[in-house]
């Protein structure tokens, strides 16, 4: 038995545990079909209510452990410590901004918006080690999204973000869960002579958010999509204006910023071997999230050298920024630009993706090829 299968079969394990525990009318909430493919590639990463079992509405500490545990059989020890930290962030935003009284997106008038209680689980299928489904662990700035064929996994989209991305600790230290994700890439920016990082710099200014959003697919062409519109409402032009005046963001450098499935920036190819190296590393810090057996798997998708690297945005600390790093089989998008009334750059987004296979869409096709 590979790692990865023995992997997929403890998922599936903890999996099973997690619905067991569960009351009939909770497991009804928590367990979805596998086929529902709207519901399985519907993902968020801000305040909304979502499909599935919250942690709010789990009844007992062995239910939210059994949750937890499904989680951590996804995740790296590091990558779980990022994760449960972010979730406690809410905590921590709800401070920063005054403890106001306001109510979670569609709930109760008595819930709070920053919970970290409203991260819901989701088991789509029936867990098995042979058979075809999956899982999702998302609430705001934590998204996990797992697909399992046959043994065979798939790990994308996986999300997380931080708001406050920087934060004080006792002793003048700082907490910073993304810290990784920021100073890998300004590593290799460092690295870069003039001319290279003349290339690598696609824009002075930072795109509204990581922009392919949260859609279900990587779409060539795409810029960001206005959170608001999935709740619903009619998309909030206005706000979107004056953070594109804030950021200097005008429609030439917005297109500079647009998805292409050709990648812009510096090709790793045009590297010399220390800037591999840099840029080698930048994508350790993504794929180490996850458990090494599938840290090895992403990684023998895309090379340092068949990578592209952009960056936009200020250069140097404490400005708004953003990177992509691309190829055929990976996208990485972080973006450190405020959302909301803050006009200062301590709100991260930082996503993994496989244009080709996410949602287990290359399991998919050659599982229906297989069969």
């Amino acid at each position: 038995m590979s790692a990865v299968t023995e992997l997929a079969a403890d998922m599936a394990r903890a999996a099973a545990d997690f619905l067991a525990a569960l009351s009939p009318a909770q497991r009804e909430q928590a367990n979805l079909p596998f086929d529902d493919e709207d519901e399985r590639r519907r993902w968020y990463y801000f305040p909304r209510q979502r499909a599935g079992l919250p942690f709010a509405a789990m009844t007992s500490r062995a239910q939210q452990q059994s949750a937890l545990r499904l989680l951590a059989s996804g995740l790296s020890e590091a990558g779980y410590n990022a994760a449960t930290t972010i979730v406690g962030l809410d905590n921590v935003l709800d401070g920063r901004e005054g403890f106001l009284q306001r109510p979670y997106p569609d709930s109760a008038p008595d819930s709070r918006f920053r919970d970290p209680l409203m991260y819901f689980v989701t088991v789509f299928g029936a867990p098995a080690a042979d058979g075809a489904w999956g899982w999702r662990f998302e609430g705001h700035h934590v998204c996990v999204n797992y697909t399992v064929r046959a043994g065979v996994v798939s790990p994308t989209p996986l999300f997380f973000g931080a708001d406050p991305a920087d934060s004080p600790l006792p002793g003048g230290k700082q907490l910073r869960p993304l810290g990784g994700e920021e100073d890998a890439a300004r590593a290799l920016l460092s690295l870069l002579r003039p001319e290279q990082r003349a290339q690598a710099i696609i824009s002075p200014a930072v795109p509204l958010d990581i922009v392919q959003s949260n859609r279900p697919r990587v779409e060539d062409g795409a810029l960001p999509l206005p959170l608001n519109m999935f709740r619903g409402q009619t998309p909030d032009t206005s706000t979107w204006d004056r953070r594109r005046a804030l950021y200097g963001l005008t429609p030439a450098l917005e297109e500079s910023l647009r998805f292409t499935a050709k990648p812009k920036g510096l090709a790793g190819g045009a590297m010399d071997e220390t800037q591999r190296a840099a840029l080698s590393r930048l994508l350790h810090v993504y794929t180490d999230r996850l458990p090494e057996p599938l840290a090895a798997q992403q990684a023998k998708l895309v090379t340092p050298a068949g990578a592209s690297f952009a960056w936009a945005g200020a250069v140097e600390p404490g400005g708004f920024h953003y990177y992509r790093v691309q190829a055929e089989r990976l996208l990485i998008e972080y973006d450190n630009a405020a959302l909301g009334g803050n006009d200062i750059p301590n709100h991260i987004h930082a996503v993994l993706r496989d244009p080709v296979g996410d949602f287990g869409d290359v399991l998919a096709r050659h599982y229906a090829a297989a069969h």
